[in-house]
Formats: C-alpha cells, structure tokens, sequence
C-alpha cells in the first residue's frame, strides 16, 4: 500500500512540476521592442468581469491613456472594464515630476496591474507593453470565449535613444489620410514616437497652402504612374497631426527643396528657371542647363510651367536660387505649414539637388533656415545639407554619405540615423520581392536588426546622434497592403534598434519574439512580409 503512495505521489509531483513547466513566464511574451529590465513572477492575472482600470494623478492624457487601454481589452473579453477614480484592478498612476522622461515600470501579480511613469507618455508606452504582454487574441475583435491572462513579474523600462521615427512619403504615391491614421496605430504599438511626413517631391504635392493654391490643385493633381494623386486639406493635415499627437508620435513635415521640385515648377511657372529640362539622365540634363544658362543669362530667362512628372528618376529638378520669389514662396509655405505642427522641427529636404550648382545650393540652404528659425523652429535635412554652413541645433540626416555626417557633427550639431542600407523599408528583401528597389541594398530582416546606430559610421559615436528613423519611400507603393508589405516585420526591427541597448539585443531572442508579434498582426490583418529568416 505504502508503494502504490508512493508511486501516485511521485506521479502528481511530476504532474504538477509538468504543469509549472508549461507556465508562461512574462519574458516568453514576445515584447517589441524588448524592454530594458524583466524580472519573472509566479502565477499570473486574469481578465475578469470586475476587471476596472482606476486613473491616479491628473494630467489631460491620463483618462485617454485609460480609455485606450480600455478599447483593447473591451472587444476580446466582452467586459465593461469601466475607467475612473475609484479602486481597480489595472492601477494606471501618472506620478508628475519628469515629463520628457519616457520610461515607466509596470508591475503585475496575481491580483492586480500597476503601471506608473512620471509623464504621459511613458505611461502610454507601459500601456503598450502591458497589451504585449497578453496572448495575441488579445487583439481580436470579439469575445474569444477563453481566459486571457498575463504572466506575472515587472519591467523598467526606458528608450536608447529619445527620437525613434518613421518616414512616410505621400508624394510618389499619394497615401489617404485614413491609411497615414493606421500607419500611425502600428507605430505607436512599437513605441515610436515620431512621424516624418515626406509632402513633397517631383511627382507631387499633398499639403493645401491656401497662399499658393495651384501647388496643391496643379501639383498635387498626380502621382508616379500618372493616376490621380491627392492633397490634404489644412484641416485634413492637422487631423493627422492631432491623432499622432494623442499617440505620442510627434509629426515632422517635409517639403523637400530647392531639388525635388518639379511638382512646383509645374504649378507656378514665376518660379521655373525658365530651362526646358529634357528627358535621359541627370548628366545630360546637367550639361543641358548649363549649355542654357551660358546662352540665355540669368535676365533673359523666360519662365514657364514644367510639365508634370511621374516617374522616379532624380536630380532634374531645382529652385531658381538668385530668384527673390523663390524665397517668398519658401517663406509663406514655412508660415502655413509651422502654424499647423505644434512638434518642434521642420524638414527642409536638401537631397540630391544634382542640378543646382554647389555655391547656390549653399546659399539656398543657409538662407531658408534661417527662414524656418524664423518661425521658431529647428531646421532637419538629408545629410548634404552638411555641406553648408548649419545653424546651432540643426539636424543632419544621414542616408547615404558618412563625410556628410562627419561635417555636421564637426559643426556642432547632431546626426539623425537613416543609412539607406539598414533603414530603408523601401528596399527589396531579395531579388524575388514583388516591389520595391534595391540600388541601396537588398534588406532582409536580420540586416534591419544586426546593426548599432553608435557604432555604424566611422567618426559618429552615439552622444553625436539625436535618434534613428526608418523611411518609406513610395516609388512601388501603392496601396496599404503594399505599405504593410515592405514596412514590417522590419519597422519592429528598427523599433528595437532605437529602443533598446545593443548590449541587450541578440538576433536570437528576436527571432523568438517576432514570431509571437506576428500571430498579432495575423489578427490585425496586417500585410507582413513573412521571411524565410523566422519560423512564422
């Protein structure tokens, strides 16, 4: 008898050591971007029908925050899960104190969930991980019918680097307002906290300036390919803006010049060189212009409309840089566009203006940031702007040429990562992918992930650095699926990249997690691009 005990009790012992085995710990939840510090617990907490999510402290974010979080766990559950003051079991805690601190520490037992974070958005981002930190069923749309749980421990947690973005170009491909709302959704799931609107380019121009109304109706009338394009509207533009901002995605605009201006050279003819700028490459178109300007002199230029372009060749197009109007245009587009965006920064372009000669360019540069300081704020440009003489504060961003970057940190100013071979989303994965380019570098996903923002380019240490982004740029873009297809899984790579330490980071772990963030996207219908570089 006594051996048969003791049989049945080595079995239950091994059953239960068995069922503690099969106990889901908070670190194989597939956090993205991993956070900096996670302890394990014991058991876990369990979504129930009293479920309540209690707001303490006051701030005009805390009761979004609240409702947010309330929004995504109402649908899978089917609970009220009513937000207040009163005592519940989620603790949301705005303690005050340092509100440009981004970090938070978020707490989880058996009975209870206690996030708190000294400013608005580091609550927010602990809001994210917390829905992380559920099943992936989390995100369905309707009762699941199961128990939705999460394991307990506890995390503090805070970003590498303050600026982590995305570009979004609007003006190859015109992207609806709704699509740029979504794209915003994903972001903020992943932590980012800025938005680079790309509004401008050759092929188009998708912002109403209402002093210069044919920039939108003439200029934004296309897109590449040559079907019709699309412009916002101001208010349209600042919806955009307010909905970032409620996720904690500052937006940055772009209006790229004096180069990738054929948009408006095409609306207003006042502003056109007065040179017909062939077809073929940007040598000939070079040599051509310069063969007109040798003829014509700068006082008998007669100036008419460009036609509308929509192709994807570069370095063709630029502003009459001696021209005075030039830069009343520059200024009132300055003046309407700084009124619209509350973030701090302004994005002057500045890339691959092949046909303006080196000393206008210089000159061009210099003068409209002193433009954009004007109207107080603080000049962004692609990393040739370093060429010229930067004000204090001003931002280069590196894409293609590290002695660009080297130029602007010996000015003084700081360098914004976006190396075309690591962060371009608009580059193919392989040759087999369906769009995108690959005159960069084909990026599979491990290239997005295995790279340190402080150790890539020669001569730029991290203290030189401002943040890292990751651009879209839409020349084979043409729809969200296409947007969803290119952009992830790698803007999850990147959003780890500008999150979390290099010393904590292996490729490893991230195969692990990237799977888990795939079963959510999978629920959220997102169009990712499955590599071959995980087991999905």
């Amino acid at each position: 008898m006594n051996k048969r005990l003791a049989v049945l009790a080595l079995g239950l012992s091994i059953s239960l050591f068995s069922c503690q085995k099969q106990e889901s710990q908070l670190s194989d939840t597939g956090l993205i971007p991993l956070p900096v510090n996670l302890t394990n617990g014991s058991g876990h907490f369990e979504l129930a029908e009293t479920s309540s999510i209690q707001l303490v402290g006051s701030g005009e974010k805390l009761s979004f925050i609240g409702e947010f979080l309330a929004s995504k766990l109402r649908p899978s559950t089917g609970f009220d899960i009513p937000v207040g003051t009163d005592e519940g079991t989620i603790v949301l805690e705005l303690k005050g104190g340092d509100s440009a601190s981004e970090a938070y520490d978020l707490v989880i037992s058996e009975d209870r969930i206690s996030i708190q974070a000294s400013s608005a958005a580091g609550l927010f981002y602990g809001v994210q991980t917390l829905i992380q930190a559920f099943p992936p069923a989390i995100l369905e749309t309707s009762p699941v019918g199961t128990a939705l749980t999460v394991p307990a421990g506890s995390i503090s947690d805070s970003p590498d680097f303050g600026y982590r973005g995305s570009m979004l170009d609007v003006a190859r491909h015109f992207i609806a307002m709704e699509d740029v709302k979504h794209y915003i959704d994903l972001m903020a799931e992943l932590k980012y906290n800025v938005l680079h609107l790309h509004l401008t380019d050759d092929q188009g121009w998708r912002i109403e300036i209402k002093s210069w109304p044919k920039l939108a109706e003439i200029g934004g009338s296309t897109e590449v390919g040559g079907e019709n394009g699309g412009f916002y509207t101001q208010e349209e533009y600042t919806e955009i803006v307010n909905y970032a901002a409620d996720r904690f995605i500052t937006v940055i605009p772009e209006i790229d010049m004096p180069g990738h201006t054929n948009s408006v050279l095409a609306s207003y003819g006042d502003l056109n060189s007065g040179i017909n700028l062939p077809d073929g490459d940007t040598k000939t178109i070079v040599k051509s212009i310069e063969k007109a300007e040798d003829a014509l002199g700068g006082s008998n230029i007669q100036r008419e409309a460009a036609e509308l372009y929509t192709g994807i060749e570069v370095g063709f197009s630029t502003l009459d840089t001696d021209l005075e109007l030039t830069y009343q245009f520059v200024e009132d587009v300055v003046r309407e566009l700084t009124a619209l965006t509350p973030g701090p920064y302004f994005h002057i372009g500045g890339d691959e203006s092949h046909v303006t000669k080196k000393d206008d360019y210089i000159y061009f540069v210099e003068r409209v940031q002193e433009i954009v300081k004007n109207y107080g704020k603080t000049s962004i440009g692609w990393d040739e702007i370093a060429t010229a003489s930067l004000l204090k504060g001003n931002v280069a961003q590196f894409w293609a040429k590290e002695e660009n970057a080297k130029l602007a940190k010996e000015q003084g100013n700081q360098i914004l990562m976006s190396p075309a071979k690591r962060a371009y989303l608009d580059m193919q994965y392989d040759s087999t992918t369906r769009i995108g380019l690959h005159w960069a570098a084909y990026i599979e996903l491990d290239s997005a992930y295995l790279w340190d923002p402080a150790t890539y380019a020669d001569g730029i240490a991290k203290s030189d650095i401002l943040g890292v982004e990751a651009p879209l740029w839409t020349e084979t873009v043409t729809d969200r699926d296409d947007m969803e297809y290119l952009t992830f899984p790698r803007l999850a790579a990147i959003a780890e990249v500008a999150w979390t330490p290099s010393s904590l980071r292996t490729w490893e772990g991230f195969q692990k997690r990237i799977q888990i963030q795939g079963k959510r996207w999978d629920i959220q219908g997102v169009n990712f691009y499955k590599s071959p570089t995980v087991t999905w």
